[in-house]
């Protein structure tokens, strides 16, 4: 590490409030010793007020409260951090490496106490998602680039009805996780309008000298919520979907992506939902079909004889 690495983490060090003693710090930090003594001479020099205690228990240690500073973290927020770091990695991050060595960082500018608690805490603590693409990462990195910098980019991009469309130059105004896939939302010249992007259907991405001003107070989240799932204003032509059955199985219906939008109440027997009507005869059969006996459609009656219709569909199809 660097000089000024060296006089950082003794600093972390001292902040804990233990006593170190220049061997120790020699060794922590793999330099000499001499070159210990000229570190904290130096910060003594530019008027940190480090204590040097003499004899059997004797070392260095910091006046208390000396470093009250926003980069020192107290030992809930580390732990809140890394917990933190664990999700952003299951999720496929773009700044992965980066994100590692941050942690790593976290973890060496702690006492042996410290560490010995963070890893014990974290050898507890597990996030499992599926796995993603792995050929999005260094994707994402371009995109997270041109987000932060608000550069346009030019891309191939695979839709679903052809292998590959014209090129076309996007201005990346945000990137969402959702559902365990990646999507840009970008305003794409090529067809004149805000739109969301696949990450993974992205071929090919060049950065551009073009740049763009991303529009006041836009949300990347909102405008992928509300194409996902509009808000209808006008709700007169909804139908109430009621569903009783086992509570787990209705906590699971609850928490469904598509139907968590439209759930209007929930009791421990039921779960009373709105939908229009397409939607409700057209998602919802195909969503509580896995549930079988589990569940129990309750209303709206016309819902049950379509069950049975995709149900006799399948049937035939299988056994044909």
């Amino acid at each position: 590490m660097s000089k000024n690495d060296n006089l950082l983490t003794i600093l972390w060090m001292l902040n804990s409030g233990e006593k170190w003693t220049a061997k120790q710090l020699s060794e922590k930090l793999e330099i000499n010793i001499r070159t210990v003594y000229r570190y904290m001479d130096a910060l003594c020099a530019s008027g940190v007020p480090i204590i040097s205690d003499t004899g059997h228990n004797g070392g260095y240690s910091l006046l208390h409260h000396f470093i009250k500073s926003p980069l020192l973290f107290s030992m809930d927020e580390k732990k809140t951090l890394l917990h933190a770091a664990r999700f952003a990695q299951e999720a496929g991050y773009p700044l992965s490496e980066a994100l590692e060595k941050a942690t790593s960082k976290l973890k060496m500018y702690s006492n042996q106490e410290q560490e010995r608690i963070l890893s014990h805490q974290l050898a507890g603590f597990e996030v499992i998602n599926r796995r993603g693409y792995p050929a999005v990462q260094p994707v994402l990195q371009e995109l997270e680039h041109a987000v932060a910098n608000e550069g346009s980019v030019e891309i191939s991009y695979r839709t679903r009805h052809e292998e590959q469309s014209p090129n076309r130059v996007i201005d990346p105004y945000g990137v969402v996780n959702w559902n365990n896939k990646w999507y840009t939302i970008a305003y794409c010249h090529l067809r004149n309008e805000i739109r969301s992007f696949r990450v993974e259907r992205i071929l090919t991405i060049t950065r551009t000298p073009f740049s763009f001003r991303r529009p006041h107070e836009f949300s990347a989240r909102a405008f992928f919520m509300n194409n996902l799932l509009p808000d209808a204003v006008d709700k007169s032509g909804f139908i109430s979907f009621i569903v009783g059955g086992r509570a787990e199985a209705l906590d699971d219906l609850c928490i469904h992506w598509f139907l968590e939008h439209h759930l209007q109440e929930r009791t421990s027997t039921q779960a009373v939902f709105l939908l229009e009507e397409e939607s409700l005869y057209t998602y919802v059969p195909n969503i509580i079909l896995p549930y079988g006996k589990s569940i129990q459609v309750i209303e709206p009656q016309n819902l049950k004889l379509k069950l049975v219709e995709v149900a006799s569909e399948l049937m035939e199809y299988y056994q044909g």
